[in-house]
């Protein structure tokens, strides 16, 4: 008799603290602490990469010599008449040359052969 109430005590007991946890109140209890945990953990996480950008970004201005370390003379810029111009590496030096003069381009792309003609004086 005495378990048979133990066990009627303790499902009572555990009834009324499912109910209690079922609330509205309580499920938007738990829902804003939820909430409020990933808010936590997401501002964590975006200090943690702000901290790893600004070290990332130290590390690349020293090895680049942005952090005035390095003595940079302004560039002059010099007109492209007369310069030479280079050739990729690898390439024959004719490629880097414009193309000639004395190679003829049509003025007008025929859109049919019998324009094409046309042009050409050759009636058919």
């Amino acid at each position: 008799m005495t378990v048979g109430a133990g066990a009627a005590v303790w499902a009572m007991t555990k009834a009324e603290e499912a109910t209690r946890r079922l609330t509205p109140d309580s499920l938007s209890g738990t829902a804003a602490r939820g909430a409020l945990r990933a808010g936590d953990a997401a501002r964590r996480f975006a200090l943690d990469v702000r901290a790893g950008m600004t070290e990332r970004e130290e590390q690349l201005r020293a090895d680049l010599g942005l952090d005035g370390t390095a003595v940079v003379e302004p560039r002059v810029r010099r007109p492209l008449v007369g310069r030479a111009i280079e050739a990729a590496p690898g390439a024959s030096r004719s490629a880097a040359l414009p193309p000639s003069r004395s190679t003829t381009t049509p003025q007008i792309i025929a859109s049919t052969p019998r324009q094409l003609d046309q042009r050409r004086g050759q009636h058919p």
